[in-house]
């Protein structure tokens, strides 16, 4: 078993292949970030537990609400452009080694 608390920060990570030998990264966010970026690897799912979001994935402006799940495939770009002062998400990034391949775009 393991047991993971979220911080008080905005954002984060949890836990992962860095300090639970799982082929999964676990984190959080309070807030959407307004950083475009894609992974060459990784698979992001954006679970949305209160709340609401807008997120951009390629370009195509997506709405979130309580209780959607955003997959976003790697080379995609996304980027979280406005959220609700009650928005909490959960995030689950897989499909790499554990090391960050994040690519921040221009």
């Amino acid at each position: 078993m393991r047991l993971g608390k979220a911080a008080a920060d905005a954002k984060g990570w949890i836990g992962g292949p860095w300090n639970w030998d799982l082929p999964v990264a676990i984190g959080y966010a309070n807030e959407g970030h307004d950083e475009p970026h894609r992974h060459k690897r990784q698979t992001e799912v954006y679970l949305v537990a209160s709340g609401s979001a807008v997120a951009f994935v390629d370009d195509a402006e997506v709405a979130l609400v309580a209780g959607d799940v955003l997959v976003v495939e790697p080379y995609e770009v996304r980027t979280f452009t406005a959220s609700s002062p009650d928005y909490r998400c959960f995030v689950l990034l897989f499909g790499g080694d554990g090391s960050s391949d994040k690519v921040l775009m221009d």
